[in-house]
């Protein structure tokens, strides 16, 4: 019996967290259909290449993915089944651990406005701290890019968070 609080149990029960997991297994049924079809999206390893393709042909840049359109359905299905398939292949946990904004008060989850504040959930191995996981919505965000900030080709592939090696990279995706 402790006496003080598992931060990464309160994150894996943050409130808002297990809504959005909820409203997320109860629509990607219909998110795998809009998707394509939901014999595309069956958590193998090709499913995450067919995802790759889409976000890819939908999206131009991750600033086309940030603000208003992150909140698109098919960006929380494509963030929700990123995160399962890792959750499942990696034995993660979806973890919600919101940052405080400047004036004290959390954002709440995939902030409407244009929040500078952490407000999307990641997915972590049970005994992770605070902020310690990965982010699919940046992953998918990542994909996107062509370079990074110090010039370096970035040509990675959603089918990449597969790989027990992508979980020790340095640069890890850390929000």
């Amino acid at each position: 019996m402790a006496d003080h609080p598992n931060p990464a149990l309160e994150a894996a029960q943050h409130p808002e967290l297990l809504v959005w997991l909820a409203e997320r297994r109860s629509a990607f049924p219909h998110w795998a259909e809009q998707a394509g079809g939901a014999d595309r999206f069956d958590f193998t390893p090709g499913s995450l290449d067919t995802l790759d393709d889409l976000v890819r042909e939908t999206f131009d840049s991750p600033e086309d993915i940030d603000s208003q359109r992150r909140r698109d359905d098919f960006v929380q299905g494509a963030v929700w089944y990123v995160g399962e398939m890792m959750c499942r292949r990696h034995g993660m946990v979806w973890q919600y651990t919101p940052e405080p904004l400047d004036d004290g008060t959390y954002p709440p989850l995939f902030d409407p406005t244009d929040t500078p504040a952490l407000d999307t959930p990641c997915v972590a191995f049970p005994d992770a701290g605070p902020f310690e996981g990965f982010y699919p919505l940046n992953i998918l965000r990542r994909m996107l890019i062509d370079e990074d900030e110090t010039g370096m080709p970035v040509d990675e592939r959603l089918v990449d968070v597969l790989d027990p090696a992508y979980l020790t990279d340095e640069d890890d995706d850390e929000e």
